[in-house]
């Protein structure tokens, strides 16, 4: 019992950054089956060389999104519209191609130009126009599905490249792209002397890394807020669980929860004013929701067996939690307005740390089968279950705010690290740390 207690409420997250990045995106699986895209490599006029190939960059974050295969030969390489020989590319069977120039205009000033245009419509347009039945010219740029000037400082150019890789992913899939996001993550990197435990921010694809506490005793369990300002956490560095919510600008800190026994597993309610937690000061572990204006708290469960890992649906009308209450860990939600408890799954031995999908059609969770511990994904209309990854004891998964993939935590070898799955299960990449253990990373809402 007690290690199932351990389980429930400290399935947590730990990950590895330099300034630059320590988290190295390694796709393992999926990549051959995605569509394929042509990202060009820009043009650069200015002094020196261009501060950051945005291309790379942009071919990058499509890669990972597990809906691209960027690395396709190209039979040209234009900068510009008028050079695009759209035959050739038709021929070699890519669907888009972005293109781009970058102009340095003064000292640390450049100008972007970037265009995404679809190959088949440019091909039958002749990247100009489309005929009709009468023969009439109508002049369109259907073809072009993106496009955009930006004026941009080089420290900007990587923040740049993400927010047009977000759109170039939108205008061909209608989701809108996360590549803007961060990750929340604790690295314990056990050769510190002293405060090995570090709760780490980072761009999604591991640059950028900001270390915002440093502590000799655990951090588990980071929340975001919904406007991706602040961070929930638990904390032990008055050798007693406490939550705190900390500013990632300011890093104040202001100390939510320390009553006796467990305090755990914080959750943001969607609106931002409530968070769910884990409290065990009545006795067993049950599931509360507290005013984070007035602090008060409100008993959502009540139960001989314990409830922990609350999570809430997208209209925060419900929230999903693990309980043993059926003799095993199985997840259920609970109606917040009617108090009405409802069990969601039954198949395999165990299922643990839920979350809904943002389009709530879809329940993410820790599934155990002979054993082993899967991500897995429930059809909450068919009840069907996926079971989306292969390696060996996964755990802690956090869904990107586009519903697309899911990052989680993983054994590799003798190494906790983190990894990516598409939600279809199709796409599978790894990221391996430089230094320490990697655990329970927390995807952050849009940024």
């Amino acid at each position: 019992m007690k290690r199932i207690v351990f389980l429930f409420v400290c399935l947590f997250s730990l990950v590895a950054q330099k300034a630059h990045a320590t988290l190295e995106i390694l796709i393992t699986e999926g990549l051959d089956t995605a569509r394929p895209i042509a990202i060009v490599p820009f043009s650069y006029e200015g002094d020196g060389v261009m501060p950051l190939q945005l291309a790379d960059i942009i071919k990058a974050d499509l890669a990972r999104s597990g809906k691209f295969n960027p690395g396709v030969k190209m039979p040209q390489q234009p900068t510009s519209e008028a050079d695009v020989d759209y035959a050739q590319w038709v021929e070699s069977g890519v669907e888009a191609i972005v293109i781009g120039r970058v102009k340095q205009t003064a000292f640390d000033q450049y100008h972007v130009h970037v265009k995404l245009l679809d190959v088949v419509r440019g091909q039958v347009t002749g990247g100009f126009g489309r005929t009709i039945e009468a023969g009439e010219q109508l002049e369109t740029n259907d073809h072009i599905l993106y496009e955009a000037d930006v004026s941009v400082e080089s420290r900007r150019f990587r923040y740049l490249a993400h927010h047009f890789s977000d759109n170039i992913f939108k205008s061909l899939t209608g989701i809108p792209g996360a590549f803007k996001t961060k990750i929340a993550y604790v690295l314990v990197d056990n050769e510190k002397e002293s405060k090995p435990y570090q709760l780490v921010v980072a761009d999604y694809d591991g640059y950028g890394e900001k270390v915002l506490l440093s502590s000799e005793e655990p951090l588990m369990s980071p929340s975001w807020s919904p406007d991706a300002t602040k961070l929930a956490y638990v904390t032990f560095e008055n050798r007693q669980a406490q939550i705190y919510i900390q500013d990632l600008y300011s890093s104040a800190r202001q100390k939510i929860a320390s009553f006796p026994g467990i305090n755990g597993s914080p959750r943001w309610s969607p609106d931002g004013k409530k968070m769910a937690l884990v409290l065990s000061k009545d006795g067993n572990p049950e599931i509360y929701v507290m005013d984070l204006i007035t602090k008060r708290l409100r008993r959502i469960t009540k139960n001989r067996n314990i409830d922990t890992e609350p999570s809430w649906s997208p209209d925060g009308k419900e929230i999903v939690f693990t309980s043993e209450r059926g003799g095993k860990p199985q997840l259920y939600s609970v109606n917040l307005a009617t108090r009405k408890v409802s069990r969601l799954t039954f198949t395999g031995e165990m299922n643990l740390g839920g979350s809904i999908t943002p389009d709530g059609k879809d329940l993410v969770m820790v599934n155990r089968t002979r054993g082993n511990y899967h991500i897995g994904r429930l059809d909450l209309n068919s009840r069907a279950l996926q079971v989306l990854t292969k390696t060996y004891l996964d755990e802690s998964p956090s869904i990107a705010p586009n519903g697309t993939m899911i990052i989680y935590s993983t054994l590799h070898g003798q190494n906790q690290v983190l990894a990516l799955v598409s939600l279809d299960g199709r796409f599978k990449a790894r990221l391996p740390s430089g230094r320490g253990q990697v655990k329970a990373p927390a995807w952050s809402p849009m940024m």
